[in-house]
């Protein structure tokens, strides 16, 4: 009976996640799989990665069951972000910075965490739109770029459909309109350093994730139906 299930994909590769957290992982989460790991007997879920336009989503009623069963549900980084802005009110726990944002409204749309990868190494094959903005606040604060170049990327990026995003082509038409000096900076920026703020909330997720784990406290819950 798995205590832990945690849906994850290319925000965090799972070999790092095990280091902080055994639990079961699984594949980004679609519709029935909430449920499922309910059925399975998970006290405690994580949600990280889910699909979103490839297959039907987790649907808000099925995380709202999980919950009203005593499962503690968390959400964070991608799809987990988005459900938890929605849900946090009834019951449902966000963690991190994308959470942050789609709670105060700075992000809304689904797209925003979305990407395509490759189901079998799990390598992302495009970049989050949220990854691209918290890139451009990194370089702007170090001075690699100026903020109307960093308008320059975000506006570039924000006009693609979201499988078509990555920073070559995002800076090939950012320059177009910025000059292509500072946006060559960026781009050497961003592939040495490698901003990834939707990891960053996956490791903090799983870090809340293994203190829940340990609350003997949280599960579903067992109702007395009395003699029979």
């Amino acid at each position: 009976m798995p205590e832990v299930v945690v849906f994850l994909g290319p925000s965090l590769r799972r070999e790092d996640a095990e280091r902080i957290l055994s639990a079961d992982y699984r594949p980004p989460a679609a519709r029935g799989d909430i449920p499922q790991a309910v059925a399975d007997g998970a006290r405690v879920i994580g949600l990280i990665d889910g699909v979103f336009f490839q297959e039907c989503s987790v649907g808000h009623r099925e995380i709202l069951a999980a919950l009203r069963q005593g499962v503690k549900v968390v959400g964070a980084s991608s799809m987990g972000a988005l459900r938890a802005s929605e849900l946090d009110g009834l019951g449902m726990e966000g963690v991190g910075e994308v959470y942050r944002r789609y709670r105060s409204g700075e992000i809304v749309a689904d797209d925003e965490v979305a990407l395509v990868y490759d189901p079998e190494s799990g390598l992302s094959l495009s970049e989050p739109l949220v990854n691209v903005r918290y890139a451009v606040e990194m370089a702007e604060a170090e001075g690699i770029i100026s903020h109307e170049s960093g308008c320059a990327i975000i506006a570039a990026a924000e006009k693609m459909y979201y499988p078509d995003r990555t920073y070559a082509r995002i800076c090939a038409q950012a320059g177009e309109a910025a000059g292509h000096g500072p946006v060559g900076d960026f781009f050497a920026f961003v592939r040495s350093r490698r901003p990834d703020i939707k990891r960053e909330d996956a490791l903090l997720a799983l870090s809340r994730l293994a203190e829940l784990a340990r609350d003997p406290g949280i599960g579903p819950q067992i109702v007395d139906q009395g003699p029979s």
